[in-house]
């Protein structure tokens, strides 16, 4: 098992002998408009071991940061507090100026003032400077107990897992090995691509989608770091970053035994991809009427047309008018939508169907010009660059464009009378200020939504979420830590998204988002080892007595274990932790009888120290045990 190069918490310094900078920013009006900074900095100046507290207007900038690492030079200080907005804006960047300035990075501490104070109480500018007083108290408390951190180093197997084989896939695999990183891509299916094998044109080029795949198969084919592994899956994982082994399970061989390949890799791109969205028997007349089909069977059905044909025939019967209905599948609403299997409705808007459904009816119009062609929606939302040509152009070809609401979606109808005779759609078009209309139709396309691609593989204990420890949204696909400042990353290190497993995007954006996943992998490959913040838990050997209570709590596999020790001449058991796969979460230290372990940052004695912080008497110096 790895170590780390922490150490369990030494005793507190004494007061005396700190030296605390405290450094509290306007943040240009934000905070200072509503806290009153100058008398937070005067509260701060009377708190134990504080021996600077200044005010900027921007904290973050260049002077705000040099300010800091000036004066820990200068003033000689060996502990730092800054109040300023979130930390996970610019905690980074104060570690940063803490350690330009010769102080080591973790003797600084971030109190957010501005969220959790200017913005929440803006009505009440004095609570809200009180409550910035006592948080900033409740830092410097804490300050008094830590101590200096290293980063925890791991081995770093300079290999990369991309797991599934549509564009974001292979976007990634090639970057990757473009940048000399040997990769695995794993795939379900017997081909590569993807659904885009499936697809007529991509919008808003209008390139054939074949001539995309094509480009991207042979350059991924023809790169020697690249290995593939077609009609595969993961079907196991253990380790942590830098050092995942990964079980991938493939078609069954000769023999009739499944094929299994062993690999350790440093990181695990996820590029599932989607699904579409999958009507239920009945939904709109799906499956109940041949006539009722889905906007990526259409798409394949024009794709096979005879271009020379004089009409457009469905299923050897001619076409004179055909309907889109938008939204089947997303934006769903409670007690108008039956949920999914998870008991959950698709709530989301799936971004791409707006456009490749104005795509299609444009195509249609296109190449049969006297089939009448309806567009049923609840709103047009064509938010790429060029997107809404289609609509323009889809409304000079002459489309009819028709507006219902979501909780009163269209209704399909058949003639009882005549079972052959056209579709009904029966609806109220708020285009024309809730008309009743009935539209007779030879075929209804319904523009389905996205759907997670993350399927499970095997039963539901072993879904790919659930082996790597993926979170999901409310929307069941992949969480990013942060849409805008992690956004391929996940909470579990090491493990990066690419591509519509995080969510419902279009082909730019798919690639984009592989490149940016590439990106990220590759700068994790650029030293031997791999380095990880600090704040996982420790063990005192000396207080620990083997009773396993922390293993109870915790939830990451292998995080912890009892181990055999030799402690003064006898073989003892005590709990020891992987920091590869601890997060620091916490539970542990809550459930040990001795105090035994900690997490390195945030021990029980600085929480202590913080609440002490939180209920002193500010207008007399607390006192520090």
């Amino acid at each position: 098992m790895p170590s780390s190069d922490t150490q369990p918490v030494a005793q507190p310094t004494p007061v005396r002998d700190l030296r605390i900078g405290v450094y509290i920013c306007r943040c240009g009006g934000n905070i200072s408009d509503v806290v009153d900074v100058e008398q937070v900095a005067q509260a701060s100046r009377h708190l134990p071991g504080v021996a600077v507290a200044r005010i900027h207007t921007f904290m973050c900038s260049d002077p705000g940061q040099q300010a800091i690492s000036e004066d820990i030079q200068k003033e000689k200080l060996d502990r730092v507090v800054v109040a300023s907005c979130t930390p996970f804006l610019h905690e980074l960047t104060f570690r940063g100026a803490v350690a330009r300035g010769g102080l080591n990075p973790y003797l600084y501490e971030h109190v957010n003032i501005r969220e959790q104070c200017s913005w929440a109480h803006k009505h009440d500018p004095a609570g809200a400077t009180a409550k910035a007083t006592r948080l900033i108290a409740a830092a410097v408390g804490k300050l008094h107990h830590v101590r200096p951190l290293d980063q925890v180093h791991l081995p770093n197997h300079r290999k990369a897992l991309v797991i599934g084989g549509g564009i974001a896939g292979l976007k990634a695999a090639a970057d990757l090995a473009a940048r000399g990183i040997p990769v695995l891509l794993v795939e379900a299916s017997d081909r590569l691509g993807g659904r885009l094998n499936d697809w007529g044109r991509v919008f808003p080029s209008e390139q054939p989608a074949r001539d995309l795949v094509a480009r991207l198969v042979d350059q991924v084919r023809q790169e020697a770091r690249i290995e593939i592994l077609l009609q595969s899956q993961l079907t196991a994982v253990t380790g942590f970053i830098g050092n995942f082994q990964a079980t991938i399970t493939g078609p069954l061989g000769p023999a009739g035994q499944a094929h299994t390949t062993q690999a350790t890799v440093g990181v695990i791109i996820v590029a599932t991809g989607f699904a579409p969205y999958v009507p239920r028997d009945g939904e709109f007349l799906y499956r109940q009427s041949p006539r009722v089909v889905t906007l990526p069977d259409f798409i394949r059905g024009l794709g096979e047309a005879d271009p020379q044909a004089p009409s457009l025939l469905w299923q050897g019967r001619a076409v004179r008018s055909v309907a889109f209905i938008h939204c089947v599948g997303s934006r769903q609403l409670d007690g108008v939508h039956e949920p999914q299997p998870d008991g959950r409705i698709n709530n989301y808007c799936s971004r791409v169907c707006c456009t490749t459904t104005l795509q299609q009816a444009l195509a249609v119009k296109r190449q049969f010009p006297g089939v009448e062609v309806f567009d049923l929606h609840q709103d047009i939302r064509t938010y790429g660059r060029g997107h809404e040509d289609y609509y323009i152009q889809a409304s000079q070809a002459g489309v009819v464009f028709f507006r219902y609401h979501g909780d009163e979606p269209p209704v399909v109808q058949v003639d009882p009378a005549d079972p052959d005779a056209a579709l009904r759609l029966q609806f109220k078009d708020y285009l024309t200020w809730g008309e009743e209309l009935i539209l007779p139709v030879d075929l209804v396309v319904l523009s389905v939504g996205m759907t997670p691609g993350n399927a499970l593989v095997g039963d539901g204990d072993h879904s790919l979420a659930q082996m790597l420890k993926i979170p999901t949204g409310e929307d069941r696909f992949y969480q990013e830590i942060h849409p805008k400042l992690r956004p391929v990353e996940v909470s579990v290190n090491g493990v990066l998204l690419a591509g519509a497993a995080q969510g419902p995007m279009n082909i730019q954006e798919a690639l984009s988002a592989a490149g940016a996943a590439a990106a990220k992998a590759s700068a994790m490959f650029v030293k031997d080892d791999v380095e990880l913040h600090p704040f996982i838990a420790a063990v005192d050997p000396e207080l620990c007595e083997g009773t396993g209570q922390c293993l109870t709590q915790c939830e990451y596999e292998g995080a912890l274990q009892l181990v055999e020790q030799e402690i003064a001449g006898q073989t003892v058991r005590r709990a020891q932790v992987n920091p590869g796969l601890c997060v620091g979460c916490g539970a542990c230290a809550a459930v040990c009888p001795h105090r035994a372990i900690n997490v390195n940052g945030w021990t029980v004695d600085q929480y202590d120290a913080m609440v002490d912080g939180l209920v002193a008497d500010l207008a007399q110096p607390a006192a520090v045990a």
